[in-house]
Order: structure tokens, then sequence, then C-alpha cells
């Protein structure tokens, strides 16, 4: 039997642990969290804590990480990115879309489309500022762009990988939503992954954005006059490109009151076929259950993520701080999102695919999950996929959290979707 002195003896069991295996646990095992307030009992491990990216600016990145639930071993590392640019991987991701839990009065449920069913889950609050990430030099917040937060989420994994070295020879995966579709792309020059899936990317803004009116005229959102006002008086790039140069014309702006008006700020852009949460509205709450999804739908997520993340046992579990900031806040291509919408997404993956001089391998089809349609895909010489979820939102894991589980796996696999049931 190994000999072991009195002090060692005397150690918590954490602790020895620790010590006999080496600097791999020392470090992960800081940031082990023990329980989140309110959860169900679970058979995986979960972290979160903070990366230094930046030691002159003491620039830190915060991450929340649930391995797999079975097996997590030989099931591949997954990023996960949340859009904006500003929104929260924790808040969004985690606790709203695809992560283990989601919150319901005081306490979690048990997510059962979670995606580390499948894969080791890593999310991150990007860029600084973000969430729970932070600079203690308020200047740092000036000036960051994509490819400065590229950089961070770069020094960051190298970082993190010493925190979790079991992890470095494992397949690593790049996915995210929305604005995260251009991070996630230019991540690419400085990071090597075997796959990316973007969810409802921002690609190239004019197309994406004009591609709003169409969007809104074909769901029955604005009348024929305004659709012509939209896209021929003043587009949508138009008033953006107006916008941030703070001086809108008096044209874009009549336009703009005008499809304000006409889609009410009581149809959620987000998922034109959902009711807004009424607390974020009017003070009040609602939970209600779309025809086109099978569980409820809880659209007040969001108020209640922020109500949970806020709380200082949650902040203590997580081993999160607040900088600069006395509250943590949610923000500094599903078919139904009109913010980045499908029409806009086709189209550029197609100009892609003939830059690339791709070719049509699997011609545009749909694709099951269950006995359901699923959504329609595309393939491109088998390297580029195009997919959509059907009755699916801006943010898809959210409303068709099944659809989305069933893509993400054939996306792990290199599988083809479903075509039949």
């Amino acid at each position: 039997m190994p000999y072991l002195s009195k002090e060692i003896m005397a150690l918590p069991l954490g602790l020895l642990v620790c010590f006999i295996i080496g600097v791999e646990c020392s470090h992960s095992q800081l940031d082990r969290i023990a329980q989140l307030p309110g959860q169900p009992p679970v058979g995986f491990q979960q972290y979160s804590g903070y990366v230094t990216v930046d030691d002159k600016n003491q620039k830190a990145l915060f991450y929340y990480f649930a391995e797999a639930e079975i097996d997590c071993a030989s099931k591949p590392l997954v990023l996960w990115l949340n859009g904006g640019p500003g929104c929260s991987s924790l808040g969004v991701g985690a606790f709203s879309e695809n992560g283990p839990f989601r919150p319901s009065g005081e306490g979690l449920v048990k997510n059962q489309y979670s995606w580390n069913r499948e894969a080791n889950m890593l999310y991150l609050e990007t860029p600084i500022g973000v969430g729970f990430s932070y600079s203690t030099n308020t200047s740092s917040y000036e000036g960051v762009d994509d490819k400065i937060t590229a950089r961070d989420n770069l020094v960051f994994l190298q970082k993190w990988f010493v925190k979790f070295q079991q992890y470095r020879n494992r397949s690593l995966f790049i996915t995210g939503e929305s604005y995260a579709g251009g991070v996630s792309m230019l991540k690419t020059n400085f990071f090597s992954s075997q796959s990316k899936q973007l969810g409802n990317p921002v690609l190239e803004y004019s197309t994406d954005f004009n591609s709003r009116a169409e969007f809104f005229w074909s769901h029955g959102l604005i009348s024929d006059t305004t659709y012509k006002m939209f896209t021929s008086v003043c587009n949508y790039s138009r008033y953006v490109s107006e916008y941030y140069r703070g001086s809108v014309s008096p044209r874009c702006s009549r336009v703009m009151s005008q499809v304000t008006r006409e889609t009410s700020r009581f149809v959620d852009k987000y998922d034109v076929t959902l009711d807004v949460c009424i607390s974020s509205v009017l003070s009040q709450s609602k939970v209600l259950t779309p025809k086109q999804v099978g569980d409820n739908v809880d659209v007040c997520v969001e108020d209640e993520t922020v109500n949970y993340l806020n709380r200082p046992d949650v902040q203590m579990a997580l081993h999160a701080r607040l900088v600069g900031v006395r509250r943590w806040a949610v923000c500094s291509t599903g078919d139904q999102d009109s913010v980045i919408p499908l029409t806009g997404s086709r189209k550029l993956v197609h100009g892609l695919s003939e830059e690339l001089g791709l070719k049509t391998t699997v011609p545009y089809r749909v694709w099951f999950e269950g006995q359901q349609v699923g959504g329609w895909t595309q393939v491109y010489d088998n390297i580029l996929s195009f997919a959509t979820i059907r009755g699916a939102s801006h943010e898809a894991p959210f409303s068709q959290p099944e659809r989305s589980l069933v893509l993400f796996k054939a996306f792990l696999g290199g599988q083809p979707l479903p075509e039949a049931f």
C-alpha cells in the first residue's frame, strides 16, 4: 500500500484526489458546481468559472460546461456561442434553449431535449461585458470588434484546455446562432475544429436584413403598400446604416414607423407564430401552448432566467461575480424567424455553393422527426448542408427542441437527416 503522510490523510477527499492526479484535476475541480439551487438530481458533472484572456487588462470570460449525460469520455466537445452581438450563451443558450435545465418558479426543471445527451456542452459568454464576463479596465470595452472577440475566444479555448486536459484531443464542434455565425467563421482563421453548425446565422448584412421585408409581407404582417415602401423607399439595411450613423432620414423614419405600427409590438419578431411574454410588455405573465409546438413553450423563460441568474445563491454556485454592473442581463434559421429570415439564409447558402463550385449531392427534400416533417434540407458536395427546422423560431432549440436535437445528432455523426419515418 502506498505511503501517505498524516497531513495528506487529513485532507478532504476532493483535495486528496486532486493532489494525486495532479494539475488536470486541480484546475477543473475548482470550477466544479456542487449543485445549482433548485436543481433536480442528475448523473453528470457541471463546471463554471472564469478564464483570463488578457492579464494586463484583466479581461476574463465566463463559461458554463455541462458534461454529457452518459459516457462523457467518448462524446465530442461542442462550443456554443450566442449572437447579438452581446447576448449571453449562458442565459439564452444554456438556460433557454439546449442546456440541461430550464428555470421554473424558484428552481430548475430538466430539459429532456438537452444537447448534453449527445455531447459535452461548453457555453461561453463573449465578448467581455456580456453576462458575467468582464474587464477591470473599462477602456477594454471600447472598440471591441469581431477580430478582437475571435482572438479572445481562441485564448479562452487554449487556456480552458489547460483546465480540462482530458478534452484536448477530443473532436471539437463549434455551434451557435444569429450573430455568432460571423464570429464562428472568423474563428476558423485561428482555430481548427472538426465542423461548424450555425443556426439562423448572420452571414451577410444586406441580404439578411433586406429579406425581412419579404418575410413580413409573405406572412401577412405588413400591407402591400408598406411592402413597396420597405423595398424601394427605404430598405432595412439602409435604415440600420443611418441609425448607427446617428442621422435617420425623414423618409426612413416614416417607413420604419409604418412597419412598426403594422407588425405591432405584440408580435415576437424572433418567432412570428408565438405570442409575446406579456410580463415584458404589460407587466403580466402568461404561458401558452401553440398548436404547432407539441410541448408547452414558456414565452416568459427570458424573464425567469434573468431572475434566476441574479440570485446571489445562484451566482455563488456558479462561481460568478458582477464586475462593473449591478445586475446580470441577457443581452448587452428557423422558418418562423423574421430577424434573420429563411429567405435570406437560403439565398446566401446557394450563392456560397456557387462561389465554391459545389454541386448538389442531396436535392432539396423533406426530413422527418418522428412521424412528422421536421423541415427541409439540401446538401452540396457532402461538405455544405442547408437545413430548415419546421415551425422553429430564431432560437430553434427553444421553440422546436425535439427537431433541433434530431438535427444536432445528425450533425455530430455526419449522417443525413432522416428521409422517412
